[in-house]
């Protein structure tokens, strides 16, 4: 007789286990798009269609949509749920414990997610409940828009250009607070016959592909695959967090005047530091430099010094400014006061009384085209 009645015990407790499971359902109030912070993630309803109260857990899975590459983990305090539907928010399930698997997640609570595609995967566990098994399950798709993808800044849409080897700059994503590793990839292609310039990006194969690129500006190369002054080509810049795709910019085309030549010297623009270091860029009799004008002042002051004779100054002058990003270009040989071979600082002086600058030594046989 007790092993009857012990047996019946556990037969009874196995359906007050699913009844319990059955008694909890879950809405995720998940936008589609517009997800920027993690408290958004915890905007729910559960409904408990039991008569008491239960204490439950919810627990989240976020992976990338597109790579199906896990995220973050995360699982919540044990929230007490009355009878009928209960509106929650992260304050309410709060303190949540994350587990963050990409280095790239920003890992405060409030933190920013970074853009892309993902999918989250929310159950909920009964407290008390030994099996363990969620009493209900449900996973929603979501995308994490930049409130300004990154834009196409020169050469212009359906631009001629007289040089063979193009300069492309791009103006970055907005706001850079959501992105924890920030690179791009330029992409260039042949527009063929009868294609648009979106078919060419998508279909053929690049002639020219820049990965991991961490500042807004690239020079077509000169060892790249010759441009042809009669045919069209596209160019467009995705934007990436980590290896995490963000967003795209618009495809823009650009064709060579039939007597473009190849530039002097090709010399990159080198982005101008704060920080004093050793390396040193080889110039000819232009300087070729990139400087981001985060205050919008119209100009700024600019030395160039000689570190071969106890940083004397050699030249100074300003230089007109944009906001944003800026290529900017200084011509050397005009000066006459710089010696071939010698090495050099230019700084730039800003209102902020920052000092940017960049090392070079000064070759003026390397142009190939007089000035």
């Amino acid at each position: 007789m007790p092993k009857k009645i012990y047996a019946l015990l556990i037969c009874m407790g196995l359906l007050l286990t699913e009844t319990l499971h059955a008694q909890v359902s879950m809405t995720v109030q998940l936008p589609p798009v517009g997800v920027l912070v993690k408290p958004q993630l915890w905007n729910m309803v559960l409904v408990n269609a039991g008569t008491r109260s239960t204490g439950v857990r919810v627990l989240l899975r976020l992976s990338d949509a597109n790579t199906t590459q896990p995220v973050l983990t995360a699982v919540t305090k044990t929230v007490i749920l009355s009878p009928g539907a209960n509106q929650l928010q992260e304050k309410d399930l709060a303190p949540v414990q994350y587990e963050y698997l990409m280095m790239t997640t920003d890992r405060r609570p409030e933190g920013m997610l970074s853009p892309g595609s993902y999918l989250a995967c929310y159950s909920v566990v009964i407290d008390g409940d030994k099996a363990g098994q969620p009493a209900t399950e449900d996973c929603i798709p979501f995308t994490v828009e930049p409130l300004s993808p990154p834009l196409l800044n020169m050469p212009a849409d359906a631009a001629v250009l007289d040089h063979r080897l193009p300069q492309f700059t791009w103006i970055p994503p907005a706001p850079l607070q959501l992105f924890t590793d920030l690179n791009y990839e330029l992409l260039v292609a042949e527009v063929r016959e009868t294609q648009s310039a979106a078919e060419a990006i998508q279909s053929n194969i690049p002639v020219y592909r820049a990965p991991a690129l961490r500042q807004v500006f690239a020079a077509y190369p000169s060892g790249g695959v010759p441009l042809d002054t009669g045919r069209t080509y596209a160019w467009t810049v995705k934007a990436y967090n980590g290896r995490q795709f963000a967003a795209q910019t618009e495809i823009w085309t650009f064709r060579l005047n039939s007597k473009a030549l190849l530039p002097e010297y090709n010399s990159p623009y080198v982005s101008l530091k704060r920080e004093v270091d050793g390396v040193v860029t080889n110039c000819g009799n232009t300087l070729r430099f990139a400087y981001t004008n985060e205050t919008g002042e119209p100009a700024v002051r600019y030395s160039v010094i000689s570190l071969d004779n106890g940083n004397r100054e050699i030249m100074s002058g300003t230089m007109s400014l944009r906001p944003g990003s800026n290529l900017l270009e200084l011509k050397l040989r005009k000066s006459g006061k710089l010696k071939s071979g010698a090495y050099y600082a230019l700084i730039l002086h800003n209102s902020r009384d920052e000092r940017w600058r960049m090392n070079f030594t000064y070759n003026p046989e390397e142009n190939t085209v007089t000035e």
